[in-house]
C-alpha cells in the first residue's frame, strides 16, 4: 500500500511540524550534496528555521557562491540598464535632430529662402507669422521708448527739484549777505563821491610853455578869460597903437 499525497498547507500541530521540518531539511541537504557531486554543479543552500536557526550547505563555500551570484546579477542588470539607456538616448537624439532640422528650415523660410516648395497655404501661414512677429517687435520697441521717456521725465523732475533747492539756498545766502552789509555802506559811498566832487578844479594849472618877445602873457583860468575879454582886447589895441 503506497503513501498518499500530502496536502501542501501549514501543519497546525507543532510537534508534527518540527518533525517534518527536520526530515525534509535533511533530505534537502542530501539532495543538494548529491547534485553537486553527480553533476559537478556549484550548489549553495541556506535554510532558516521558524526559530531563526541557520542551516547551510555550499559545495565551494557560501561566500564564494554569493559573490559569483552578485557578479552575475550585477552584470546582467548593468547590461540591461545600459541597453535601455542607449536606446533612450538614441531616441532623444533623433527627436532633437528632427527638431533642429525643422527650426533651421523655418529660419530659412523667415529669411525668404527656400520658398519654392511651399504651397499657398504654407505661404499664407508664413505671412501671418511674419506679421505677428513684426507687430510684437513694434510693440516691444514702443514699450522700450515709453520706458526711456519715463526715465527721462523722472530725471527731469529730480533735476528740477535740485535746481529749486539750489535757488532757495542762493536766495537765503544773498539775504544773509545783504543783512551783514547793513544800511550804512551806501551813505559811505555817497560821502566818498561827494568829497571827491568837492575838490577844487582850480589847482590844476595849465603850464603849457610859450615864447613871448617883449611881453609876458599870463594865461588866466578859462572862467577869467571869458569874464575879461573886453579888457584884454583894449590892452591889445593900446599895445598895437
Amino acid at each position: 500500500m503506497g503513501r498518499g499525497r500530502v496536502e501542501l498547507k501549514r501543519i497546525e500541530n507543532k510537534i508534527n511540524r518540527q518533525v517534518t521540518f527536520s526530515k525534509r531539511r535533511n533530505g534537502l541537504l542530501k539532495k543538494a550534496y548529491e547534485l553537486s557531486v553527480l553533476c559537478e554543479a556549484e550548489v549553495a543552500l541556506i535554510i532558516f528555521s521558524s526559530r531563526g536557526k541557520l542551516y547551510e550547505f555550499g559545495s565551494v563555500g557560501i561566500a564564494k557562491t554569493l559573490e559569483r551570484y552578485q557578479r552575475c546579477c550585477y552584470n546582467s542588470q548593468s547590461s540591461a540598464i545600459v541597453d535601455h539607456e542607449t536606446q533612450t538616448w538614441y531616441q532623444e537624439v533623433s527627436k532633437l535632430k528632427a527638431k533642429y532640422d525643422s527650426l533651421l528650415r523655418s529660419q530659412r523660410h523667415l529669411l525668404g529662402e527656400d520658398l519654392g516648395p511651399l504651397s499657398v497655404k504654407e505661404l499664407q501661414q508664413l505671412e501671418r507669422q511674419l506679421e505677428s512677429t513684426l507687430f510684437q517687435a513694434r510693440q516691444r520697441k514702443t514699450q522700450i521708448m515709453l520706458d526711456h521717456m519715463e526715465e527721462l521725465r523722472k530725471k527731469e523732475r529730480q533735476l528740477g527739484e535740485i535746481n529749486k533747492q539750489l535757488r532757495s539756498k542762493l536766495e537765503a545766502e544773498g539775504a544773509t549777505f545783504r543783512a551783514l552789509q547793513g544800511p550804512w555802506e551806501p551813505n559811505a559811498l555817497l560821502l566818498g563821491s561827494s568829497a571827491f566832487s568837492a575838490q577844487p578844479q582850480s589847482n590844476v594849472i595849465d603850464c603849457e610853455p610859450t615864447l613871448q618877445i617883449g611881453y609876458h602873457h599870463f594865461a588866466p583860468p578859462e572862467t577869467a578869460i571869458h569874464q575879461n575879454i573886453p579888457a584884454e582886447s583894449n590892452l591889445l589895441q593900446g599895445w598895437l597903437l
